[in-house]
């Protein structure tokens, strides 16, 4: 397995996904937070309004960072290589069918 292999499966299998997975529970914190507040208002019995306002911004501030650090990643992989896909070549990569083009001269 060559380097550019590593790189780009740690950047598929392992980074990316862990990326999504955080901003997903920053989304779902900020949500609960407005059910939290709403229901606050509306004197439905449950939710805390202050309790509800921290959760949404602790949600915000969570999509927040993990937005900026998907943006901060692709701004490195742009200015060293000029693009993922140019630090990456295909050619370097494997493409999922068990055959390394590279490999096979193709």
């Amino acid at each position: 397995m060559s380097t550019a292999q590593l790189v780009a499966n740690l950047d598929t299998y392992i980074v990316n996904p862990v990326l999504a997975l955080i901003f997903a529970a920053g989304l779902v914190v900020f949500v609960w937070g407005v059910i939290e507040f709403l229901g606050a208002l509306n004197q439905l019995g449950f939710g805390d309004k202050e309790n509800g306002k921290r959760h949404m911004f602790y949600g915000l501030i969570g999509m927040f960072i993990m937005v900026a650090a998907w943006a901060l990643l692709q701004f490195i992989a742009s200015n060293i290589c000029g693009g993922i896909n140019n630090c990456f070549p295909s050619s370097a990569v494997n493409t999922g069918n068990g055959l390394n083009s590279a490999a096979n001269g193709f």
